[in-house]
């Protein structure tokens, strides 16, 4: 069955368990990096807000030979608990004041988004975007994430510049730089002891290791560990989430790493999660970062 026929499929068989109380709709929903995925809304005509259930799985697992009719209920099943979590007051949202504290940002790749940042504030910065997001915690969901939009930014009569200034405060604040040695991470993985000198790589990101590559926004770090290296520094995207830096050791070797960068997003790295397939390099004498053309 082509996924297409599936998902007619399913939405009729969650139609019937649902009952005429409920409309369900199909919704194609874009995500970072143009990733695009189709999902199902069930309402009820007084329901305010609804989960969206992604069917990509639930189809992965009907080509695996689960049956409609069990992936239908575990849809419900999945829809009555993600009910229950939501079940909260969200009239807090539409105040500027009530949600400042928890604005941050994170780098998306540009031309991967063009399409996403038609409606989302942004800043370019290199070959990357700055968007913002508000990140909440609660008991009943845990922490998500929120991408702020257009409309949001208008309903709080807010300017992309001052979404910038407040995220970078809270970053600051919340989500301090952190800037560690590769073989200390390597050392928690593994368990063997590792020189500095034996992997010459530093991770950065923040503190919560969410959205961490935006650290390169406003790290101290990152020149510091210059001016100790005596060297400008090669920046590796690892992710959305973090990013590598070492020695510029020269042109000689960027496209090894370019070639390595490649290789970890394509076969490491989830689609939404990339950050980007170029080189940076934190230039010493200009005190800033920027893209490499190689």
């Amino acid at each position: 069955m082509e996924f297409q026929v599936f998902v007619e499929t399913i939405v009729k068989a969650l139609q019937e368990k649902m009952g005429a109380d409920f409309e369900i709709k199909v919704t194609k929903v874009i995500k970072n990096n143009d990733v695009r995925l189709t999902g199902v809304i069930m309402m009820r005509q007084s329901d305010r807000i609804s989960p969206t259930i992604y069917l990509e799985e639930p189809y992965s697992q009907y080509c695996k030979g689960t049956t409609i009719e069990e992936i239908a209920e575990r849809i419900v099943a999945l829809y009555e608990a993600q009910m229950h979590d939501m079940n909260l007051d969200m009239s807090f949202f539409n105040e500027f004041a009530y949600v400042k504290d928890r604005i941050f940002h994170k780098l998306i790749n540009y031309e991967q988004n063009k399409e996403l940042l038609q409606d989302v504030p942004h800043f370019r910065w290199c070959n990357l975007a700055v968007v913002f997001y508000y990140s909440m915690e609660e008991e009943q969901i845990g922490k998500a994430s929120i991408l702020i939009h257009r409309n949001h930014m208008e309903m709080w009569n807010q300017s992309p510049d001052a979404l910038y200034q407040t995220a970078q405060c809270n970053m600051k604040r919340y989500m301090p730089a952190l800037l560690v040695p590769m073989q200390e991470l390597l050392n928690d993985l593994t368990g063997v002891r590792l020189e500095e000198k034996d992997v010459g790589m530093y991770v950065l990101t923040n503190r919560e290791k969410m959205f961490g590559a935006s650290a390169l926004l406003y790290a101290e770090e990152v020149g510091k560990l210059a001016e100790r290296l005596d060297s400008d520094l090669l920046i590796l995207p690892s992710s959305v989430h973090e990013v590598l830096l070492l020695p510029d050791g020269g042109a000689q070797k960027y496209d090894f790493f370019c070639r390595m960068v490649e290789e970890v997003n394509t076969t490491q790295v989830e689609p939404e999660e990339i950050l980007s397939y170029s080189l940076y390099r934190y230039s010493r004498k200009k005190a800033e970062i920027e893209e490499i053309i190689v």
